[in-house]
């Protein structure tokens, strides 16, 4: 069976603006790169050359580089709640090995499923199908086994480093002779063992390797990092929310005090304290919370708080899809235009950028129009519950709720109460198709809303935490087109390491 872990990366924050706040030159200085260095162009990233190679770099097969190539047993797993971890298909992607949905096997059943090869730090794991060509690097400290349609690497240290290896494997030179392996199943796509041990590889001597993997890993580093410290500012604002509004710590903290005098524990005072949650309470708000409960719809809340429907809260809006086959409505776009499918690859609920973008015309056949940046983005249908905040100006396709919020309910408000009642959201869905919950439907789901002045005091504490997730996200989708500018060049050797290291300083 499969567990989920707990998603902290539900809710996102934008600024007013929506503006970008790390530019491309102040992410090269992040790595200590010159931008005259890494000056390509939009088409030079885009459609990279292999020539230039250097005489000492050459080609081999994958084989000639490993150590060790080991298929995965062809059998399901036993799959139990908890115990050894089993690594599957949806855990690699985008050359990272991704955790967050961990699946189990028994000892017995690892121990069967390590006859072929026990996975070590440095190890590589290639997806052969669904989706093939995939891959990860096992990190330090990582104890797991192969799932189904996977493949060890396991380089030899003699001959290729295996940051070297992972992200040669993910060039686009080596995707697209995997790519020769389209439509080789009789369902779906496989990477057969032969083919996989046939792929060409182009490296230089190992200490240019090294280099190499270390300026691209660094990059890669500092995403990672910022992906992270995101998963942490998320965690804190969903914190603050529970202990605040659903928990309502600072008011039992006020009913437990021993007399009607004795304050509510203060920030600075020593350790975290009922009422406190994640951050300490100042005296202005710790006043802002009642000192006792009244029975409402949806049972003991502080007093003085209200229940309302959120349809009568916040505006609640749809959206359409022109017509493709209408030239006018989409070509040269520049207005950007979502669907529930831009939400799918969302680590951080924010949306900075959409698939499609859309005119004027286009605008005009939207009821909804262009929505504002902070509009929070509910998927209504294929599925039912994605959640983002749209860090620009954005028009929706019907696959939405769009949310509208304001300052009786802020987005961040809303943002949190959304994730943590999805259960009910979810509930209220219908269809035989595919679930889908309507604007009808979502407008009457209760939603407890505390006096205006706590509202703002939420809002103005979360705000920073949110806006550094903003930062960070920016910071992050800049470095990676930095690096997936840099990988080509340096993978054929265009691009020496040489030259650039000479730009590079201690921070690499």
């Amino acid at each position: 069976m499969r567990e989920r872990a707990d998603n902290v990366a539900n809710v996102g924050r934008v600024s007013p603006s929506g503006r970008n706040p790390t530019s491309d030159d102040s992410a090269n200085r992040i790595v200590g790169l010159r931008p005259s260095v890494v000056s390509l162009s939009n088409h030079e990233a885009a459609n990279p050359t292999y020539g230039g190679m250097a005489d000492e770099w050459k080609t081999e097969r994958l084989f000639a580089l490993c150590e060790q190539i080991a298929d995965c047993p062809h059998s399901t797993p036993m799959w139990t709640d908890s115990g050894a971890l089993v690594l599957r298909s949806q855990n690699i992607r985008n050359g990272r090995l991704d955790l967050s949905v961990k699946s189990y096997t028994d000892e017995a059943h690892f121990g069967q499923r390590s006859r072929r090869a026990k996975l070590r730090a440095g190890d590589l794991v290639i997806t052969r199908e669904a989706p093939m060509g995939e891959v990860c690097i096992i990190p330090e400290g990582l104890r797991c086994c192969l799932g189904q349609r996977m493949v060890m690497l396991r380089p030899d240290a003699k001959k290729c480093d295996s940051r070297f290896l992972l992200y040669s494997i993910q060039s686009r030179a080596v995707q697209d002779e995997i790519k020769v392996n389209e439509g080789t199943g009789s369902t779906v796509s496989n990477l057969r063992i032969p083919l996989l041990e046939a792929l060409p590889i182009s490296h230089p001597p190992l200490p240019e390797q090294k280099a190499i993997a270390h300026i691209l890993g660094t990059l890669d580093d500092k995403i990672e990092l910022n992906r992270r410290m995101n998963a942490t500012l998320e965690a804190m604002a969903r914190a603050l929310f529970q202990s605040w509004f659903v928990d309502f710590d600072p008011v039992r903290a006020k009913l437990d005090a021993p007399s009607p005098s004795t304050p509510l524990p203060l920030a600075g005072e020593g350790g975290r304290r009922p009422g406190e949650g994640v951050f300490g309470l100042d005296a202005a708000t710790a006043a802002l919370f009642p000192a006792h409960f009244q029975d409402s719809l949806l049972g003991h809340i502080p007093q003085g708080w209200t229940v309302e429907p959120v349809g009568e809260v916040v505006e609640s809006v749809g959206g359409t899809t022109p017509s493709t086959a209408e030239p006018k409505f989409w070509e040269g776009g520049t207005h950007h235009w979502t669907t529930p499918k831009d939400f799918s690859s969302l680590q951080t609920p924010v949306l900075l950028d959409t698939n499609r973008k859309i005119t004027d015309a286009g605008i005009a056949q939207i009821s909804s129009g262009l929505l504002p940046a902070g509009t929070l983005l509910l998927s209504s249908r294929a599925p039912v519950g994605y959640l983002a905040i749209a860090a620009m100006p954005v028009a929706i396709n019907q696959g939405f709720i769009a949310i509208k919020c304001n300052e009786r309910a802020s987005n961040f408000f809303m943002l949190n109460w959304c994730q943590t009642n999805m259960a009910e959201i979810e509930s209220r869905a219908t269809g035989t198709t595919f679930a889908e919950i309507s604007k009808t439907n979502f407008r009457p789901i209760r939603v407890m809303l505390p006096p205006k002045e706590l509202m703002a005091a939420f809002t103005e504490k979360v705000a920073p935490l949110y806006a550094q997730i903003t930062a960070n996200l920016h910071q992050s989708r800049t470095l990676a087109t930095l690096r997936d500018a840099l990988l080509p060049k340096l993978l054929s050797g265009e691009l020496r390491v040489a030259t650039l290291e000479s730009q590079l300083g201690a921070s690499l």
